[in-house]
Formats: structure tokens, C-alpha cells, sequence
């Protein structure tokens, strides 16, 4: 019967005779609608001002475990593969040492300009001038050119070219030109750059 007097109540209602003043005095079954309405406001504003900021925050922390994890299995890998690099380090290192140990200091390049003289004078080459010329400081080198002007036959000017890869020191060759004076094929005159490197060793 209660529940037949809830719905008669709300048939016979008028929305006209709805007194804001004076809320007590609407039928119970108007003050429940009210009240579930208001619930479902209560419910709508606290996803939207709560629920929904609490959403993004768990995306964000979500994302940054996904971050944390790959970060993670990185580093376990080069911990699983510590002793290789450790071993790839020294492999470097001593190669480092080995292409350091071929720079020419200030006191040997008098020693090199007189092991290119005896490499050109073995291959049956005149040498005419070897100059060296102004240093040029790179990021972690000192590069120094020797102007090396020579004569000889073809012959014998690409054994001394070739020769020079022999040489226990590097030495790198640029910039060559050949000229044959009168078409004489046996006195070629070779015009080359040759140049060598020192390690900067800390200097400014």
C-alpha cells in the first residue's frame, strides 16, 4: 500500500505547487527523486573533479613504469655484459696506445725526414727538397706537413709512394702532382705533400 500511496502522490503532484521555502512539505516520494538527483550530481561532479584526475595521474604513473622498465632492462643487459665491455675497453685502449706509440714526438721527426730520404734514395729517386711546413693543431692532434719534391722514373716514383706505408711511423700522402720536362719518361719530377701527426697529449 505504500508503495501504491508513493505513486498516487506523484500522479496528483503539481510541479506549480513546488515551494522552495518550504521543502519539508513536498511528498515523500518527490524529496526521494530529489534526492537520487542530487546523488547523481554528487556522483557526476566527483568523477569529473576526483575520479578523472585520479585517471590521469594513474596514466602517468603507468607511463613512467613502462619507462622505468625498459630503463631497467637496459641497464641489466650491460650489466649481464659488463665483462665483455670491460675486456672491449682494454682491446681499445691498447689500440689506442698502439696508433700513440706511431705519432712522431718533436725530437723523432728529424729521424723521420731522414727515414723518407733513405726510402726515396732506395727506390732509385733524386730527391730534390723535403721542407717542412707550418704545424696545424686539430681537436686531438698536431698535423704536420713535409713538402717532398723528387725525381725518378715512373717506376720508381710508385715503389716510393708505396714504400712509404713501410714506414714505422704514420705518415699520410696529399696533394701530388707529376710532371715530365722535355717528355723524358725516366726523370719525372713528383711534387707531394706527405704528412705526419703528434698527439696533443693535453696541450691547449
Amino acid at each position: 500500500m505504500a508503495f501504491e500511496d508513493t505513486l498516487r502522490s506523484l500522479r496528483e503532484f503539481d510541479v506549480n505547487d513546488i515551494d522552495f521555502d518550504n521543502i519539508g512539505s513536498w511528498p515523500t516520494a518527490v524529496k526521494a527523486v530529489l534526492c537520487v538527483l542530487l546523488l547523481v550530481v554528487v556522483v557526476a561532479g566527483g568523477y569529473y573533479y576526483h575520479i578523472k584526475d585520479l585517471q590521469l595521474t594513474l596514466g602517468n604513473v603507468q607511463a613512467e613504469e613502462e619507462r622505468l622498465r625498459q630503463d631497467y632492462e637496459k641497464k641489466a643487459f650491460q650489466a649481464a655484459n659488463l665483462e665483455a665491455y670491460k675486456a672491449q675497453m682494454v682491446e681499445m685502449e691498447e689500440s689506442f696506445g698502439a696508433l700513440v706509440s706511431q705519432l712522431p714526438s718533436d725530437t723523432e721527426v728529424p729521424g723521420l725526414l731522414e727515414d723518407i730520404t733513405n726510402k726515396g734514395l732506395m727506390n732509385g729517386l733524386e730527391i730534390n727538397s723535403i721542407a717542412l711546413q707550418p704545424e696545424q693543431a686539430r681537436e686531438f692532434y698536431v698535423e704536420l706537413p713535409i713538402a717532398i719534391t723528387a725525381t725518378g722514373s715512373y717506376h720508381d716514383l710508385g715503389a716510393f709512394i708505396s714504400g712509404m706505408a713501410g714506414l714505422p711511423r704514420i705518415v699520410t700522402l696529399h696533394d701530388f702532382s707529376i710532371s715530365a720536362p722535355a717528355g723524358n719518361s725516366n726523370a719525372l719530377n713528383m711534387s707531394i705533400t706527405a704528412k705526419t701527426y703528434r698527439y696533443k697529449d693535453g696541450e691547449g
